[in-house]
């Protein structure tokens, strides 16, 4: 199956680049072959194998073609390896990332494309980016997603900040995929998300669609040396490129980092903050301190610094449940709309309302939601303390990581493209 750029998001531009390119206009070549700078290229990407391994190139060449398509810095691509805190020490050991992946703007610059690239869906109409919105802490505001043909997908799109930092590197709710590369192209096959199932020829056909397109060309001789298009090499940009996602600049990092001390067990998370209320303070205490000494033990699972979570039954939604699910880091989980797995809970008041008296038992439910006689924790929170949590959590909203250009759009708007195709 082929799309019809007419269908796709940059279409008008598209249209026109695609009929350069069949014309030899432009200095490119068609798909996969013929591209303009191809020999620069290579030489400012460096050697890679062709099974997806990267050398660490800062820039790429891209023919007059890829650059009217793309808003990119070519010759200053930039840095998605984390810079991380002081008070982020330490969390290089729960790192997903697998053995020997070096980091490469190349790699993560086309992972940032193929993000927001509508190609990969049959019909041309969604992205990756549709369902993780940089303006939405790259999730969903609604319960569920909109797929490519209006259908609704079964799940709330989960919030991706931090997600280097899950340990076990299983990946959706219910932990189906094996690793963060593995999930990337999920979606894509999904037949109500983007599309390309069996029945419209998978990743086979999704591959061939980018091979029709020229910027590719360029961004994947810049990334891995030559122009192989391949689900494995896709998997790889795409998840360098979500890896980035680290939030470190809420106002609980402000503050935790004025009284982080490694030598303590806690790291000093557990103490007053500056800069809190008493009431942020309360539900900060609650969250991280174990219940013996008085708290929730929150902190067990959501783990500080990234707060995300460590390998888990589920959370007692249901009665009965025997799927063990995983959570997103709670990492501006206060400026989100839909709370859970299936987006049930609208508020954050909901959600800690389920932990003080709504959590029910099954085969599956976490070990440290129960207590000591085996059965489901329901600690009945005063209202004053369940605001506390609720005002703790809301401390971990992080404003940057939205507004993140490394993070943003990279197609030229159309006006913009149709302009400089005419010159």
């Amino acid at each position: 199956m082929k799309l019809n750029c007419t269908t796709l998001r940059h279409a008008p531009a598209l249209a026109a680049l695609l009929a350069l390119v069949a014309c030899g206009g432009g200095g490119g070549g068609g798909g996969t072959t013929g591209a303009a700078n191809d020999g620069g290229t290579a030489a400012a990407a460096g050697s890679a194998s062709a099974t997806g391994s990267a050398a660490p190139g800062s820039s790429i060449v891209l023919s007059p073609l890829s650059a009217s398509v793309l808003k990119l810095d070519a010759q200053h691509l930039p840095d998605y390896a984390p810079q991380l805190p002081a008070h982020f020490a330490g969390v290089q050991a729960v790192d997903n990332t697998p053995a020997g992946t070096g980091s490469s703007p190349a790699v993560a610059t086309l992972g940032r494309v193929l993000f927001y690239e509508k190609a990969l869906s049959v019909n041309g109409t969604v992205s990756c980016a549709s369902c993780h919105k940089q303006a939405e802490d790259f999730g969903d505001g609604t319960r569920f997603s909109t797929g490519f043909a209006g259908g609704l997908t079964g799940a709330h799109a989960m919030r991706l900040a931090n997600v280097r930092y899950y340990q076990p590197g299983t990946m959706f709710w219910d932990k189906r995929a094996p690793s963060l590369e593995a999930q990337t192209t999920q979606p894509v096959q999904n037949p109500v998300e983007m599309g390309f199932d069996a029945a419209h020829g998978g990743i086979a056909t999704a591959v061939q669609q980018l091979q029709g397109l020229p910027y590719y060309r360029d961004l994947f001789v810049g990334a891995y040396g030559d122009p192989a298009i391949n689900e494995q090499r896709i998997q790889g940009a795409l998840a360098q490129f979500i890896r980035g996602m680290v939030s470190t600049h809420s106002r609980w990092d402000d503050a935790a980092a004025q009284v982080f001390d490694p030598t303590l067990p806690d790291k000093g998370f557990n103490k007053d903050l500056p800069g809190f209320t008493a009431q942020e303070n309360r539900g900060r205490q609650l969250f991280m301190a174990s219940r013996a000494d008085g708290g929730q033990n929150c902190a067990a699972c959501h783990q500080p610094p990234s707060f995300a979570l460590s390998n888990s039954g589920n959370n007692g939604l249901d009665a009965g449940e025997t799927r063990r699910l995983k959570s997103p880091s709670l990492k501006n989980v206060a400026r989100s709309a839909a709370f859970m797995h299936d987006g049930r809970f609208s508020t954050l008041e909901q959600v800690i309302e389920h932990y003080s008296t709504g959590v029910q038992d099954g085969p599956a439910l976490d070990g440290r939601l129960k207590g000591p006689d085996g059965q489901p924790l329901r600690p009945n929170l005063s209202q004053e303390d369940k605001d506390a949590l609720v005002a703790f959590l809301r401390t971990l909203s992080d404003p940057v990581l939205a507004a993140d250009p490394r993070f943003t759009d990279p197609f030229k708007p159309q006006a913009d493209v149709a302009t400089q195709l005419t010159q």
